[in-house]
């Protein structure tokens, strides 16, 4: 048993062959009911019959030094007998059972001292992974990092950690070694070399983590990861993930009342807490900068009132897509579509409803601002000649010169005025592109399109100072009708706050349950091959009460129409 059952679900059942449990009554198995607040009382006779026996020898333990040694006590041999430790130590009598314990731990240690964790990047969201994994002292993890100074951290953090310097994708002989000598792999780097690592662990037979979406080519890999009776968990972060884990737990609930999902709004979005907001984009960056920027220039497709909504790229999504939001007004929050909702309708097993919007949560102002960095071409995944890695070197101020078609040397308030005009004598706008240091002359580290150029420069500029916090917020919307004709509303708010020059929020909410996934694949609580998505009940209401014991909680709201 991982969790105990609870007076609303008393029993499960207990499948030894494939160490699995699930709430019913039928099936092969062995039924266990392990309430843990069950009442405590003995019946009166036993503790009358205990009391009596104990009475007569009440006098003489009510006399004893506990200063003095255990032998030096005058007492009977009853009490002397029964007593089992003293001056903070076994008795004589039962020092047998330090001997018990450490057979015990030894045998504990060699049976489960093979289990190897291989963590893949040593980034923004590790920290809370290693120090999970690491509590278990029967784990042995290894963190791979491409950068000397992140791993070297890792090492003056985790006692326990081997870090190794590699480049997965220089070295990828290496990286197979590496996974092979491993039982379970988890990525935490960028999702396009997942692909490429989930390949290798197939090979060898190793299960795999990632927190990243599943891509096409990772679906790609299914059957081969069947075949080999390998299991690849996605999707377990905090979007996706969470998310998923918290929307169908909601749905499961409703339909098990006899409800029928009509509607599903979910919003998320990691951002610096209100106080640390304070720049033009009203955003900072505590996990993959790229990841952010590309999102703006993503198309979007989501389902409203029966209509199939799309909203190209390039701009348009934020466009046409952003908006207000009427829920938790205290942020001051605006949102705008995310990827494709429409294909969550099948996932989430709910052809019922008529609307579902998944959708990125930020402050205000950032939607416009960050649509004038479209419209000067900044956030562009096409190569630009100015940027070419073997280059020359050039200032920002140097490149918006060459963005806008004119002279290097234009003084710098004629360069303002440019991208003044260029943004439709939008004041607003241009000061955001001069806030952000676009015009300074800081050299940019060049990295041949302008997107990833800009995501490199924004990652130290929009840094987390000494001091400052991120917040996570996460709100879901549920509609539905339950069987007796009555329409309600389901609100689930998730609300998490980094520690100041601590874990941060977005590194939390992501690490945890990918660490919690991981050692459900090494203790045979998921035993499913192939991709895996944390859709199904004996896979998310695990991950979900142990991030509850791990300081994150959320408020379920309940409306009726």
């Amino acid at each position: 048993m991982k969790e105990c059952t609870t007076i609303d679900h008393p029993f499960c059942l207990y499948d030894a062959e494939n160490h699995t449990n699930k709430e019913s009554f039928g099936g092969n198995g062995v039924l266990v009911c392990s309430i843990d607040n069950m009442p405590t009382q003995l019946p009166r006779e036993a503790s009358e019959y205990f009391g009596n026996l104990l009475l007569p020898h009440i006098d003489e333990m009510a006399k004893c030094d506990a200063l003095k040694e255990f032998s030096q006590q005058n007492i009977g041999p009853v009490v002397r007998n029964a007593v089992i430790t003293a001056n903070s130590k076994l008795t004589s009598n039962y020092e047998y059972i330090a001997e018990l314990r450490e057979k015990q731990r030894t045998h504990r240690v060699v049976a489960s001292s093979s289990k190897k964790v291989l963590v893949l990047g040593a980034g923004y969201v590790s920290d809370p992974v290693i120090e999970y994994l690491s509590r278990d002292s029967n784990l042995c993890v290894t963190v791979v990092s491409a950068l000397k100074k992140e791993a070297d951290k890792i090492a003056s953090k985790f006692a326990s950690a081997n870090p190794v310097v590699l480049d997965v994708q220089r070295s990828e002989g290496q990286l197979g070694k590496l996974i092979k000598s491993h039982d379970i792999v988890i990525s935490l780097l960028p999702y396009i070399y997942h692909p490429m690592i989930a390949e290798k662990c197939i090979k060898h037979k190793i299960n795999m983590i990632t927190a990243s979406y599943l891509s096409k080519e990772m679906k790609n890999l299914h059957d081969a990861a069947v075949s080999q009776g390998v299991t690849v968990v996605n999707e377990v972060g905090l979007d996706p993930g969470i998310d998923h884990m918290l929307a169908m737990q909601c749905f499961d609930e409703i339909k098990e009342y006899g409800g029928v999902v009509e509607k599903f709004t979910s919003y998320c979005g990691g951002l610096p807490a209100p106080e640390s907001a304070n720049n033009s984009l009203r955003y900072k960056f505590n996990w993959s900068p790229r990841a952010v920027l590309l999102n703006t220039i993503s198309g979007a497709r989501y389902l409203k009132n029966g209509k199939i909504i799309d909203i190209a790229g390039n701009g348009a999504l934020l466009e046409q897509g952003s908006r207000s939001v009427s829920f938790l007004p205290g942020f001051n929050l605006e949102t705008f579509p995310n990827r494709d909702s429409i294909a969550y309708i099948d996932q989430y097993n709910i052809n019922t409803v008529n609307s579902i919007l998944r959708g990125t949560l930020r402050y205000k102002g950032f939607s416009q601002n960050a649509l004038g960095l479209i419209r000067l071409g900044l956030i562009s995944l096409k190569d630009h000649p100015s940027l070419h890695t073997a280059g020359p070197d050039i200032t920002w101020r140097q490149f918006m010169c060459d963005l806008l078609s004119i002279d290097r040397e234009t003084y710098y308030h004629n360069v303002k005025s440019a991208i003044y005009d260029k943004l439709n004598q939008d004041e607003e706008l241009t000061n955001a592109v001069e806030e952000l240091g676009l015009l300074s002359d800081d050299l940019v580290e060049k990295m041949s399109n302008p997107l990833d150029s800009l995501a490199k420069y924004l990652s130290v500029r929009l840094a987390y100072n000494e001091n400052e916090r991120d917040i996570i917020i996460m709100h879901h919307e549920v509609g539905y009708k339950l069987s007796n004709g009555q329409n309600e509303s389901r609100t689930i708010d998730f609300i998490h706050y980094g520690e100041i020059n601590g874990s941060t929020a977005m590194a939390k909410t992501v690490g945890l349950p990918t660490a919690i996934a991981a050692k459900m694949v090494l203790e045979k609580e998921i035993q499913t091959t192939g991709m895996v998505l944390p859709l199904s009940k004996d896979i998310y209401k695990p991950i979900l009460t142990r991030l509850q014991a791990e300081g994150l909680h959320w408020t379920e709201t309940i409306k009726k129409f």
